[in-house]
């Protein structure tokens, strides 16, 4: 797999700052921003959270939860579709309260499609519960009424595969048309891969239990030439925490233990699917994860999706980076990182870092200081703006810096001169002036400690105007 990395460009004669400018693109490669709430091409929002993905003829078809604005109980399962995954075009609510009585009330997770050649029917399970508690755990099963991933379905109803409970969900096709589908049980401590039965809309056998006890979630089957790879997420609730993945030779095993990936909150997002992509020049990995909305005050329709390309350093392990943009090209096969590297923004006259207060993901958050921590809220992206220009872009919202006044906001990307920034040499450190006002990036009174604001202010030549680039 191919990454972009910025190239070097002067941002004075006495310091250099990194700057991306990628390659050019591709007729057919499309730009996909991060950590974003996607819009399909009529401007409505993509519900598919939790979602899964299939392939038919030359549509990609992403199904997924859309939940109640009031409650987050269920609502539909939305079936949306693209060629290229950056333009998504909304099908059909193919599940919705009407489909049937138990799922007037209800809630309805983790909705994965698959297709069955021999029926010639697309199969739905999900994670099944009662829309007030979560003492059900149970798997749904829907069966379409067609060969159309996006029409309708017979809800076949819920229960408890072999008696056991059911959670978080998956499913998986096997190159010889096996179909599998995959849960966590017991209350999240173990995490079942069962074998279905021929039409897929029923389980036949229990076929491995291989974490007894890793109390994991959000898992993610798939294969990659002769290795099979289960991605998983801990149970933490909405919160986003470390994933771990496993391999085997075979789907019944032996299973690996569980090893880290991606940094210790995958980015903020947990899995929800990891899509293959096939074209003229190979196969390329998506991970495809979701910023749950409860984990940043909202709900889950406030959620974005956090999606990365898969590296493999060896047959048997897999890594994930973060970039701020991904450049994907369906018709090759290919998924490309672009943007960063990520830095912080440290004042000369404290120890401190710029921070986006409180890790918010929405626009509006103001610029403080913060002790140094490496998250993702305290690393930016100076992306060239043209002219000497460059925005100031936060990794853990994909939003730029904006001067509002004299206060420093974060804002979603538009363009404008009022996140546009230059620099000045300041010996080995850097001035940061606003386009628009031409004033310096300036800690608030010279404020040592956690929680000075970040403004901007006439220019005095102070070390609290003063960054690092760490």
């Amino acid at each position: 797999m191919r990454r972009i990395y910025g190239v070097l460009a002067a941002l004075s004669c006495a310091v250099a700052s990194t700057l991306a400018f990628g390659l050019p693109a591709r007729a057919d490669e499309v730009t996909v921003p991060n950590a974003t709430q996607f819009t399909t091409t009529g401007g409505s929002p993509v519900h598919a959270h939790g979602g899964g993905v299939v392939k038919s003829g030359s549509y990609y078809y992403w199904i997924g939860e859309h939940r109640q604005p009031d409650d987050n109980g269920f609502r539909y399962v939305s079936c949306y579709r693209s060629t290229d995954l950056a333009d998504w075009e909304f099908v059909n609510n193919v599940l919705t309260q009407a489909s049937d009585p138990e799922l007037q009330q209800a809630n309805i997770e983790r909705p994965k499609i698959m297709y069955n050649p021999a029926t010639d029917r697309y199969v739905i399970w999900a994670h099944k519960e009662n829309g007030v508690d979560y003492g059900e755990a149970r798997a749904a099963v829907a069966v379409s009424t067609t060969n159309q991933p996006c029409g309708s379905y017979d809800y076949r109803g819920s229960f408890r595969p072999l008696g056991h409970m059911s959670r978080d969900i998956g499913v998986f096709v096997d190159d010889d048309g096996t179909g599998y589908m995959y849960s966590s049980a017991r209350e999240n401590y173990d995490l079942h891969i069962y074998r279905l039965t021929a039409d897929f809309a029923g389980i036949d056998e229990l076929v491995a239990d291989p974490w007894h006890g890793g109390h994991r979630e959000a898992p993610a089957l798939f294969k990659r030439g002769d290795t099979y790879f289960m991605l998983t997420s801990g149970a933490t609730g909405w919160s986003p925490n470390q994933q771990q993945y496993a391999t085997a030779p075979s789907v019944t095993g032996p299973w690996t233990a569980m090893r880290n990936v991606g940094d210790p909150t995958m980015y903020g997002s947990q899995t929800a699917f990891v899509l293959p992509i096939q074209g003229s020049q190979g196969t390329d990995y998506l991970y495809m994860g979701d910023r749950w909305g409860n984990s940043f005050g909202g709900i889950v329709n406030d959620s974005r999706y956090v999606w990365a390309p898969i590296e493999f350093p060896t047959s048997t392990t897999m890594e994930v980076d973060y970039f701020a943009e991904l450049a994907i090209d369906t018709d090759a096969g290919t998924v490309t990182g672009q943007g960063g590297p990520f830095r912080t923004l440290e004042p000369r006259h404290a120890s401190t870092c710029a921070d986006v207060t409180n890790n918010n993901v929405r626009a509006g958050e103001q610029l403080k200081t913060y002790t140094c921590n490496g998250q993702g809220n305290q690393r930016f992206w100076f992306r060239d703006a043209g002219g000497g220009h460059f925005t100031i872009v936060a990794q853990h919202s994909n939003m730029c810096l904006q001067e509002n006044a004299s206060t420093v906001t974060q804002e979603s990307c538009d363009g404008g001169t009022d996140q546009q920034w230059r620099s000045e040499s300041a010996g080995t450190y850097l001035r940061i002036l606003a386009r628009n006002s031409g004033e310096c990036l300036d800690v608030s009174g010279g404020g040592t400690g956690q929680g000075a604001q970040i403004i901007t202010y006439a220019c005095n030549g102070q070390s609290n105007q003063q960054w690092a680039r760490g």
